[in-house]
């Protein structure tokens, strides 16, 4: 009897939880409709397009993407790491604003950059119009670049994607022991090779995640590439979806175009496949940046200048002088309807978001199970897929079951109820949860990481269920980590392309559609005001990402309040915790 009486509150404990798991497994299984969709259509009968398309344009989107890949890989890395050093280890001219400002770039679309740089330096832009008024050239006297090109979309991937390597670069750089540096320089390592052989290799998974992610979105692209003209899979989805009207072949396509994407995972996977990285020391010191001189101190300066200048000042300063010179005006009744849309768009799929990352991250953490893990990461794959795909994945099984239910109403009641799902905005807004979903997750989880659980025993001990511990526990604590998530999502939706010019109902357009079909008609000044409107609103999340990183480093506050340093002050002599760089 008094076995039974302990065992039983134990197992009245874990009851409640057992629905919960299932319902995560239910609702990781509804996020991989779109992949799956995709797969089971992959081997159906189409209209025979497919061998055309392996005949002529599949070569090109094959070589596009690889080399657009390589390209960008190497630009995002480059970029990123370096910048992500210098802000960290080095005292330069300008640092203090670098810091924050070169993580602009991840508030403007890639599409926004290449319909600048396109008005920029086209024939009869300002720069070659300046260059023939110079020099008094004519139009077939001189060679310039063009743009619109495969090095041109590469250019435009590395200068607005390479926040993500920075981002995660600098956070890791951050986190690293000063200690290490330290014990390399006692074995005779210079500064570059301390850099290239400890805080780089320490890194590297951060960096290399950082660089998957930038790949990810040039492949998942699609304003950028079609405005350039660059043939690759999510254009060539988008055709054979509306021009031959194939939707197979374009399922085809898009299982070739997922077949990337996991290779891409499964190589950032093998990156780190035994490899381990640890911090074992608990000595924390303050970071005390060599303060770089004379020639130095411009270069640092002129290098963390460059990726922010091409990738967010001089496109939007392009754009402002577009719109402040032909633009179109903001308060016309069509461009608030469309940030009526673009509004209510992101805005319910953030409050979604939101909701389902709490629901799961928080079985995850009551169930402690490897059932509610996996859950979470099946749902969490959709960032990995394009927007293209998911759209391809959902409408297949989505339109067959609108057309499934109108056929059994008009069978049994003699009237058509029409496109349910498919007609309004319903299956749109689940395709942004499906692919940012992930954004959301990784926010929510790391936030409830930070709350410890003997907060869940205590609210356990007074009798609280988890519901109860959540609502009165969890969520006040991490309110602000759920705001943050709700606004990257928000501002993720906001500039999202391919699935909704896809997805999208009839006469329902977004800010990011009006300023695609502007381009596409080549009426680029007009595109500026949608621009501009879809990158104001992106710049709220960059500065809140930018002030959490400057508090990631363990210790970092409690240190800085015992030694604080300004730029003014003289430098000291080299002491424990300092790394002169670039010596």
């Amino acid at each position: 009897m008094k076995r039974e009486s302990i065992a039983s509150p134990a197992r009245d404990r874990r009851r409640p939880r057992l629905p919960l798991a299932a319902l995560s497994v239910v609702v990781a299984a509804l996020f991989s409709v779109p992949v799956l969709g995709v797969l089971f259509n992959m081997f159906r009968e189409g209209q025979g397009n497919w061998a055309h398309l392996v005949s002529t344009v599949l070569p090109d989107y094959v070589l596009n993407s690889l080399v657009l890949m390589l390209g960008a890989g190497v630009g995002v890395v480059i970029g990123g790491t370096g910048t992500a050093w210098l802000v960290v280890m080095c005292r330069f001219p300008g640092r203090r604003l670098f810091e924050w400002m070169l993580v602009l770039p991840l508030a403007i679309p890639a599409y926004v950059v290449a319909y600048a740089y396109t008005d920029l330096l086209q024939h009869a832009g300002p720069v070659q119009t300046l260059l023939r008024d110079l020099t008094g050239w004519g139009p077939r006297d001189y060679w310039f670049p063009n743009i619109r090109s495969v090095g041109g979309a590469v250019v435009v991937f590395s200068a607005v994607l390479y926040p993500y390597v920075y981002l995660l670069a600098r956070t890791a750089f951050l986190q690293q022991s000063i200690c290490a540096l330290e014990v390399g320089r006692t074995l005779g390592r210079t500064p570059w090779g301390g850099f290239w052989s400890i805080a780089l290799p320490l890194a590297r998974p951060a960096i290399v995640t950082g660089m998957a992610l930038a790949l990810m979105e040039t492949l998942a692209d699609f304003g950028t590439v079609a405005h350039f003209g660059v043939p690759t899979f999510t254009t060539g989805i988008y055709r054979t979806w509306y021009s031959m009207g194939d939707k197979v072949a374009a399922a085809q396509l898009a299982s070739v175009l997922l077949a990337f994407v996991f290779a891409l995972l499964m190589l950032e996977q093998r990156s780190r496949w035994r490899a381990r990285f640890h911090e074992t020391s608990r000595r924390w010191q303050v970071i005390d940046p060599y303060r770089l001189r004379g020639w130095r101190a411009w270069l640092a300066s002129a290098f963390c200048a460059g990726p922010l200048v091409i990738g967010f000042i001089l496109p939007v300063a392009m754009l402002l002088w577009m719109a402040a010179t032909a633009g179109h005006d903001f308060l016309t009744p069509r461009y608030l309807r469309l940030t009526a849309n673009s509004t209510i768009l992101a805005g319910a799929t953030a409050v979604l978001a939101v909701v389902v990352a709490l629901f799961l991250a928080y079985v995850a953490r009551i169930e402690r199970s490897p059932i509610a893990a996996g859950a979470n990461r099946v749902a969490a794959l959709g960032y990995a897929v394009p927007g293209s795909v998911i759209a391809v994945g959902i409408l297949i099984p989505v339109a067959a079951l609108d057309n499934a239910i109108d056929s059994w109403v008009r069978a049994n009641f003699g009237f058509g109820v029409g496109l349910i799902f498919t007609g309004g905005i319903a299956a749109l807004v689940f395709a942004y949860l499906v692919r940012f979903l992930a954004v959301s997750l990784n926010t929510v989880q790391a936030s409830l990481g930070k709350v410890t659980t003997h907060m869940d025993d205590v609210a356990r001990s007074l009798g609280h269920g988890p519901l109860a511990t959540a609502l009165r526990v969890h969520i006040p604590v991490i309110s602000g980590g759920l705001l943050t998530a709700g606004l990257i999502v928000f501002v993720d939706v906001f500039k999202e392309l391919p699935a909704t010019l896809i997805m999208r109902p009839f006469n329902f357009d977004t800010l990011a559609i009006q300023a695609y079909n502007l381009a596409k008609d080549e009426r680029l000044t007009q595109a500026a005001t949608p621009s501009l409107i879809i990158v104001a609103c992106g710049l709220l999340p960059v500065f809140l990402l930018s002030r959490q990183i400057m508090a990631s480093r363990p210790g970092g506050r409690a240190q800085k309040a015992r030694a604080p340093r300004t730029d003014a002050e003289p430098k000291r002599p080299a002491a424990a915790g300092t790394v002169p760089i670039g010596t």
